[in-house]
């Protein structure tokens, strides 16, 4: 996972530029775009001003607000200098993924306020690709991007959505209300989806996408820089869960798999995250490893207590629980000081009966 998105966003730029620079001298002004309200015109500009915005959200680095740029262009511009305008624009969002580092984030509203250069790169592909579609549709044209664009797209910002691995175009589609899927509801309501990022003393809790699941799964480092000896094994078996999750629509980000960072030099050192979504009852189970050479110095403790704060204060969450194996101890540790406790013998026991416990393992739990 070398590219953070740079490359992707200028291939978004060109693929819009090949639709609308032949028809600039037509009429798109007195044409709506597509089943927006807005036409092709007003829609041309909008994806100039969203590239120039997100370039300016990751060179400013706010953490509260929305830096205001806006593009004006002066009269008498015409089509053909809307597409000059895409293009720089741009290419500054290209040059400002490429520049800032890894850990940077800074503010976007949905749906936990930050995004990184790379969620702010697949939205600004997302812009230019929806909006073109938007453009060609008023103006009668066919429009259809590189599948593996899209494909980055959806595994980025689009990781609660099933994905459609013959047909990625269509699917981003459906997501954002434009299209149809068989099988599926049509959409009038859509919203992209950036990582969960977690904050405590010395780690960072970074959301895993399904794209960097799909990489850590396959032997990679899923973008992060691990310190040696990293990820550990039971991080890639994580990754795993995720991807066959997302691959069956049942994948949802703040019950997923985070990888803990470190704060002091942008390491990961480990991985922690749910084996699912809480059942009905509002109980989930947790699990967590590190590598080797980070083990012993409380991050686990310290990542477990931040992520069980962090899903028992919602509402329709009663329980979190960890299987243990009995012969290890320093996880029982770990356990014990994040507030779980032993739960008793005849739970453990119904446990095993009905979900095929191991008996090496036992069961701890904290409640809400």
């Amino acid at each position: 996972m070398t590219d953070m998105g740079g490359d992707r966003v200028e291939e978004a730029v060109a693929s819009c530029a090949a639709l609308l620079r032949p028809a600039a001298g037509r009429d798109w002004d007195g044409v709506r775009a597509g089943r927006l309200e807005w036409d092709c015109r007003r829609t041309a500009e909008h994806i100039a001003g969203d590239l120039i915005a997100y370039a300016g959200q990751l060179a400013g680095r706010p953490t509260t607000a929305w830096v205001p740029f806006e593009i004006t262009l002066d009269d008498g511009t015409g089509n053909a200098d809307v597409v000059d305008v895409i293009e720089a624009t741009g290419g500054l969002l290209a040059a400002a993924v490429r520049t800032t580092q890894r850990e940077v984030r800074a503010f976007h509203p949905y749906p936990f306020r930050s995004a990184n250069r790379e969620g702010f790169a697949a939205m600004g592909v997302a812009e230019a690709l929806l909006h073109t579609h938007d453009i060609a549709e008023g103006l009668g044209l066919p429009y259809s991007p590189p599948d593996e664009l899209c494909t980055w797209v959806l595994t980025r910002i689009f990781p609660h959505v099933r994905p459609e691995p013959e047909a990625p175009w269509s699917t981003l589609l459906w997501a954002t209300g434009r299209g149809d899927l068989p099988g599926r509801e049509p959409l009038t309501e859509w919203r992209w989806n950036n990582n969960l990022v977690i904050d405590t003393e010395r780690l960072t809790l970074q959301g895993v996408t399904p794209a960097a699941a799909a990489d850590l799964r396959a032997g990679g480092t899923g973008g992060f820089e691990w310190i040696e000896g990293g990820p550990f094994e039971g991080t890639r078996d994580a990754a795993g869960m995720i991807v066959s999750a997302y691959e069956e629509g049942a994948h949802r980000p703040e019950w997923g798999m985070f990888v803990l960072v470190r704060r002091e030099d942008g390491r990961a050192v480990g991985g922690i995250g749910f084996h699912g979504v809480p059942d009905e009852e509002g109980r989930a189970e947790v699990g967590y490893d590190l590598a080797e050479d980070a083990r012993g110095r409380g991050y686990a403790t310290e990542a477990l207590r931040a992520l069980s704060e962090q899903a028992l204060a919602q509402d329709d969450v009663k329980l979190l629980f960890a299987a243990i194996d009995r012969e290890n101890a320093p996880s029982q540790r770990v356990i014990a000081r994040a507030g779980f406790t032993r739960v008793s013998e005849d739970l453990e026991k119904a446990a095993r009966e009905l979900h095929d416990l191991d008996e090496s393992l036992r069961l701890y739990a904290r409640e809400a």
